[in-house]
């Protein structure tokens, strides 16, 4: 899982198997995140808002950002009866969200991240992490 600011530039990351949802990882990811602040100050630790796909379609989830002030946005599946986050305005948000798969293009660049060859997830942090620092230096 991976948080990035609108220019895709990662914020944060949380790595673990493929075997948990993206609901339960969500929240994980976002503890170890650090949002700068423009100027001087401490950075923040919630972002205002999260765009996400129809994978985070759960109204116990939006609740649960909420407390934390922050806003979800992502579509509501097919079968999602009760719709009672749903704003079109806010939607228009989830046009940018090009970006973040942007950024999963750009970490596809490096091939020992496609195939994860080592048994500890440690190195595949490791080499996760230098490829996060070497697409941070890019955009800046």
């Amino acid at each position: 899982m991976v948080v990035v600011d609108g220019q895709g530039v990662p914020l944060g990351a949380h790595l673990d198997s493929a075997s948990p949802s993206e609901i339960k990882l969500l929240e994980p990811t976002i503890e170890k995140i650090a949002v700068p602040r423009r100027g001087r100050g401490r950075p923040r630790k919630n972002p205002t808002r999260i765009v996400a796909d129809k994978g985070y379609d759960s109204d116990p989830l939006r609740e649960r950002l909420a407390r934390r002030n922050i806003e979800l946005i992502c579509p509501y599946r097919k079968n999602n009866k009760q719709k009672k986050y749903h704003d079109g305005r806010k939607m228009r948000r989830y046009k940018r969200r090009w970006t973040v798969e942007r950024t999963f293009a750009w970490l596809g660049n490096f091939r020992r991240l496609v195939v994860r060859y080592e048994r500890e997830i440690k190195m595949y942090q490791a080499f996760f992490h230098i490829a996060c620092l070497i697409i941070t230096l890019r955009q800046f």
